[in-house]
């Protein structure tokens, strides 16, 4: 199968509202979300309700799929589906007793008059009419520009499209070109995206120099990084902040257990990431990361999450594992760590016993990971894992 058109049906009346087309290899997000392809605001429509995706056959053609991703269930031709092919005039109901879609496949897709973009919500990514971008700031190779969504001091990242996904571009500031310690590290993150796979590391799509500046394409993660999230939400519970927490030492150990060893860091809750539709963790920001073996003496991470070892550019794996300690207390405190250091008789230690959220052996696992010699840490991600689901399993 080709083509694909989607159309948004009235029964009442027998007549379509909206209708969508696209051509492979386009991947089709559905939902109340404005930088959905196909935007339907609706209550019972998910913010991400469903995905419609494109396989290729190696005899030519292939096939649609669509996947559900709401609570509140998609039905092809009244069945409750997770995941099916799609065929020709199959019939979609997104929430039971909810908006009818129909499909066309292999349709013929003539030029269309040029869409003016009317009649669309004002923070809309794509037209509700033609499916296609609404504001294009500029482009940057094959990738277009549809917003910037931050800028700091190594670079600026924009929300781009490259006619088949929403991805994210990363571009590297021009006054960092210059220096090459900033260069290195810029690609230095290019080069470890591009060998790592786990559902916990954003994927790697491209990396390519235009105009003089390098650009890192990598895959979008709807969500908010654990600083943003605590600022907006407040202090989560001791069971969420345990959950989080072993899914990102599922992470480091897996970069850890790279040949050579891998060392992120950079472990903070800005560069953790919590996605919105199943509150998944993500690690970002690998430009920092370090292959154990290599030559040490850079001072790299922030200062606030910084095990003291390699504060003295000597970082080894429980110095991710020392992050982690402190990130618990930023969750279950929403303070910065540093406010809960004082002198003890053995050197500078983190005194959180004051605190009603965290619980002896919370305590305990924190005074454990965060003491100042490495040795005296847990050893492996996977030590640190099983402490705290003895935690959690207690609580």
């Amino acid at each position: 199968m080709k083509n694909i058109q989607i159309s948004l049906w009235d029964e009442s009346r027998s007549r379509i509202l909206q209708q969508w087309q696209f051509v492979p290899p386009a991947a089709i997000q559905i939902g109340r979300s404005p930088e959905h392809q196909i935007v339907i605001d609706r209550p019972s429509i998910s913010r991400l309700h469903a995905t419609i995706s494109h396989t290729s056959l190696r005899q030519g053609g292939g096939y649609w799929e669509i996947s559900n991703h709401s609570t509140n269930g998609t039905f092809v031709n009244s069945l409750s589906i997770n995941k099916v092919l799609l065929t020709n005039d199959d019939r979609l109901q997104l929430a039971k007793d909810g908006v009818l879609l129909t499909v066309r496949l292999d349709v013929e897709i003539v030029a269309p008059v040029i869409c003016q973009h009317l009649d669309n919500p004002a923070d809309t990514l794509f037209c509700r009419h033609c499916g296609q971008p609404m504001t294009v700031s500029h482009q940057i190779g094959k990738y277009q520009i549809l917003k910037t969504l931050g800028i700091g001091g190594m670079g600026t990242t924009y929300l781009a499209w490259d006619l088949a996904k929403l991805l994210v571009l990363k571009e590297m500031n021009a006054d960092m070109v210059e220096i090459p310690k900033a260069r290195e590290l810029f690609e230095r993150e290019a080069k470890i995206l591009q060998t790592l796979h786990h559902p916990g590391i954003p994927q790697y799509y491209d990396f390519f120099v235009a105009t003089g500046r390098k650009y890192l394409a990598m895959e979008l993660i709807h969500g908010q990084d654990l600083d943003l999230y605590i600022i907006e939400h407040g202090t989560v519970t001791l069971a969420q902040a345990i959950d989080w927490m072993i899914q990102l030492c599922g992470i480091l150990g897996y970069i850890h257990q790279q040949q050579p060893p891998l060392i992120h860091r950079d472990v903070k809750p800005a560069n953790i990431l919590v996605r919105a539709i199943d509150k998944q963790i993500f690690l970002l920001d690998f430009g920092a990361v370090k292959e154990i073996g290599t030559l040490g003496g850079t001072k790299i991470g922030a200062p606030d999450y910084m095990a003291p070892e390699q504060n003295s550019g000597q970082p080894c794996t429980q110095s991710d594992l020392y992050a982690i300690g402190l990130t618990l207390i930023f969750l279950l405190t929403g303070r910065n760590p540093a406010d809960f250091l004082e002198f003890q008789p053995d050197g500078y230690r983190f005194n959180v016993a004051a605190i009603p959220t965290i619980t002896p052996p919370v305590q305990a696992l924190i005074d454990k990971v965060t003491q100042r010699r490495a040795k005296d840490r847990y050893l492996t991600a996977v030590d640190l894992i099983q402490a705290l689901k003895r935690i959690g399993n207690r609580e």
